[in-house]
């Protein structure tokens, strides 16, 4: 895309720099390493810090730490059952990592690691292991009877079984494309739409100024967006693993 003899690189954002100079680049820690890190700093920091005083009114970290744990606690138990429980801390950290990874991204300088798929991949596989693990040490081999539905006519077997062994081997290419995908279109749409307002500001008089109005609003409007979009797809991965962990523990 060009504008005015001027490219727009809305992909650059997403490049991997190693970071701490020769270290960095000897062991490959990047930018988007340090962003997790900071990710599991801030969650641990929010946790911690958050339930220390255990007051009996909560002030504001100790709000948002009890809101985080009470809304996972509840989609955990509303999906899997109470059996659920015991997967929660599981889901938990999943939902506050993707969360905080996704806001992150929205701070200037800042980089967005849920928007690399190897980083939603390995999230989703970590999932997937899991939820295999887990059905098998449930049901054993009779977890298999899962990709044959009950009361199928046989005769559909070759034809059932391949389709549901398909989709089961998707979930992983499925959650992880998801996370990633509406965070690199998000960001992207950011970068273009600030560099409209740059290009067109940057134009001489009164013209500039009222034509670079525009895309300034669209680009407010897509950072409220993109603020309901960083919890809404942590919500959405939160919730399918959830579901998937249903469908191990109850095989169906």
């Amino acid at each position: 895309m060009a504008a005015e003899g001027k490219a727009i690189d809305a992909l650059s954002q997403f490049e991997l720099v190693p970071v701490l100079g020769a270290v960095g680049r000897s062991v490959g820690f990047s930018q988007a390493s340090a962003h997790m890190l900071l990710a599991v700093g801030l969650i641990t920091g929010l946790m911690i810090w958050g339930m220390s005083r255990r007051a009996v009114v909560p002030g504001r970290l100790q709000a948002v730490a009890e809101s985080a744990y009470e809304f996972v606690h509840d989609l955990v138990v509303g999906q899997v059952g109470d059996e659920g429980k015991r997967f929660f801390p599981f889901v938990f950290s999943l939902f506050m990592f993707v969360l905080f990874g996704n806001l992150l991204g929205m701070l200037p300088y800042a980089f967005t690691f849920t928007s690399h798929i190897a980083v939603t991949f390995a999230l989703a596989a970590v999932v997937f292991i899991l939820v295999t693990v887990v059905a098998l040490a449930i049901h054993g081999t009779h977890f298999f009877s899962y990709f044959f539905p009950e009361g199928a006519p046989k005769l559909l077997a070759p034809l059932i079984i391949p389709i549901e062994i398909i989709s089961y081997l998707s979930r992983p290419v499925s959650l992880s494309v998801r996370l990633f995908a509406n965070m690199v279109a998000g960001h992207v749409m950011l970068k273009v739409f600030a560099t409209f307002v740059v290009m067109i500001g940057s134009a001489a008089g009164i013209v500039g100024i009222l034509g670079a109005a525009l895309p300034l609003a669209v680009n407010v409007a897509l950072v409220g967006f993109e603020l309901l979009v960083a919890f809404l797809q942590a919500y959405v991965f939160a919730i399918l693993t959830s579901i998937y962990l249903h469908d191990a523990v109850h095989l169906h």
